[in-house]
């Protein structure tokens, strides 16, 4: 019993940890070690650090013309070297409507909502939000860092220090593991960083209409009045060529009736 205890005991732990006596490491060093050695190296805090912040507003505002401040706004987005992400007009017999998303650049963002303001007849609400991701920012910066280090680490065991096919093996789902991981925090640093460079500011702008009163009766101009002729006409042709389908034996005989009659008065 002992010594199956012991042989497994044995098992585990070669899974655990990889050879690494040729770089200088002792075999039970494994990747958690490797990990916190890199890691407690990058994670020194450094007196200046640059503020990742998230800026977003939405407004609401009435307008004279919808259609006239649309193509404004695009210009004053243009102008600031942003851009029309989405862009939804709706328009009734009351009111109509524009709701578009302006993605511009973050040190733009302040003069680009203060001109499309200006061109308000009233502003209904400014509502303007930050999220401060500087904590999350640099720690899958330092993170992210620490994962190239390590992946380096065991590629460089892989090309031949690995002693045997099972270290090898270990190493490979260790370096798979390693990159997954890697590719996932550089996707979340990816996000974090479009979000702080482009700020976002949704714009509602509508725009009062006076409804206009619907015809109690309907009556119908020239031009529609002529393409019912039109159509009536040829209506009347077809039933005619139709009939002329259906009476041909009649029309026939009526022709041969005709020619007998003139050749017996002969």
């Amino acid at each position: 019993m002992d010594f199956s205890c012991s042989k497994e005991g044995n098992s585990n732990f070669r899974k655990e940890s990889i050879s690494l006596e040729k770089v200088g490491e002792t075999s039970k060093l494994n990747a958690f070690e490797i990990e916190n050695e890199i890691e407690l190296k990058e994670r020194e805090v450094t007196s200046e650090k640059q503020l990742k912040i998230i800026k977003n507003a939405n407004c609401k505002i009435k307008v004279s013309s919808v259609e006239l401040i649309t193509i404004l706004a695009k210009k004053i987005a243009k102008d600031n070297k942003g851009y029309i992400s989405d862009e939804r007009f709706t328009n009734t017999n009351y009111l109509k409507e524009n709701r578009f998303t302006i993605r511009v650049p973050q040190q733009n963002f302040d003069k680009t909502l203060d001109s499309i303001c200006k061109l308000a007849e009233f502003v209904d609400h400014k509502n303007i939000t930050t999220i401060d991701v500087t904590e999350e920012y640099m720690d899958i910066t330092s993170r992210l860092k620490t994962k190239k280090e390590v992946k380096k680490r065991y590629e460089d065991i892989l090309k031949g220090r690995a002693k045997n096919v099972e270290d090898l093996l270990l190493t490979e789902e260790k370096l798979k593991e390693i990159q997954e991981e890697i590719e996932v925090a550089q996707g979340r640093l990816n996000y974090l960083s479009n979000k702080v460079t482009y700020s976002t500011i949704q714009f509602d702008v509508y725009e009062n209409v006076v409804p206009k009163e619907e015809p109690i009766v309907y009556s119908p101009g020239f031009l529609d009045k002529a393409e019912e002729g039109i159509v009536f006409g040829w209506s009347v042709l077809e039933y005619l060529v139709l009939i002329v389908f259906y009476i041909w034996p009649l029309i026939v005989l009526g022709i041969l009736s005709i020619i007998y009659f003139n050749w017996f008065k002969k």
